[in-house]
């Protein structure tokens, strides 16, 4: 472990990692809860396919990435709002042709090939100072949302209906939602890859969910897990030399299967 943190980028990517890792998990819950937990993959295709269309340009990825991720997750919003249109369809329809369009972007256009991978499987060494204190800012809004806002988020969470008939503005804290996605996914994505930072999303939810019934103990745990399963998966890659988003997924899912078992032996 000590030769770990002995290199510069390590530390930046652990801290940047770890902070990721809490934002994702505590969008994630209330993403989950409201079954649209699929939006995490959906705007990880487009920030891709965003990223892939400004490097072939020559423009910064990251400041075109975040504005487009940003419209895209309120489009999904509106059209899941569709009755006629679900946001499962909505998320398949834009997500696959955002990716495919960054694709072709990609193979038409030469020496992106690198810089390409980094951002759909994901680097350690992709990740700068100006990328980790980014992650710093947006963890302090993203967890300062929580804290001030949690008994309104619960509520537009588990009863959107009656949230709307208290005299919430429950469009402004969906999109709110939407918009915090949007930021971490498109930050994570030099760590994790677009191919696999929206299991941050998924995975801790569903394993604190196996744990507890309490929201506020699923937020929390939900966190804890994810940061645990982040140290856990970047250690294994860089003492394994695996690539830093799968050892990361592997590890959340060992820890989700553990998380069961411990579920159905509390029962």
């Amino acid at each position: 472990m000590i030769s770990m943190f002995s290199h510069a980028f390590m530390i930046r990517a652990l801290v940047a990692g770890s902070l990721i890792s809490v934002c994702a998990a505590l969008l994630g819950v209330s993403l989950v809860l409201k079954r649209f937990s699929m939006i995490g993959d959906g705007l990880s295709h487009v920030g891709f396919g965003t990223m892939a269309i400004a490097l072939a340009v020559g423009w910064a990825p990251l400041a075109v990435a975040l504005p487009v991720c940003v419209i895209a997750s309120f489009l999904l919003l509106r059209i899941s709002n569709n009755a006629s249109f679900k946001g499962d369809a909505a998320i398949a329809l834009i997500s696959n042709s955002a990716l495919a369009i960054g694709i072709l972007v990609t193979s038409m256009t030469s020496g992106l090939n690198t810089d390409v991978t980094s951002f759909m499987f994901g680097s350690i060494l992709a990740i700068s100072e100006t990328d980790m204190w980014l992650t710093v800012v947006l963890a302090a809004i993203v967890v300062s949302v929580f804290v001030l806002l949690y008994h309104t988020i619960f509520l537009v969470t588990f009863d959107e209906q009656f949230a709307t008939a208290s005299g919430i503005n429950t469009e402004f804290y969906n999109g709110l939602l939407a918009v915090l996605t949007a930021l971490t996914i498109v930050i994570g994505m030099r760590l994790m890859g677009a191919m696999m930072i929206s299991s941050l999303i998924v995975f801790p939810a569903l394993s604190a969910m196996r744990l507890f019934r309490s929201y506020r103990r699923v937020v929390c745990s939900a966190a804890g897990i994810s940061v645990l399963c982040f140290i856990a998966g970047t250690a294994s890659s860089f003492y394994l030399s695996t690539p830093t988003g799968a050892s990361i997924v592997v590890a959340n899912l060992l820890a989700f299967c553990l998380c069961a078992v411990l579920g159905k032996l509390r029962k």
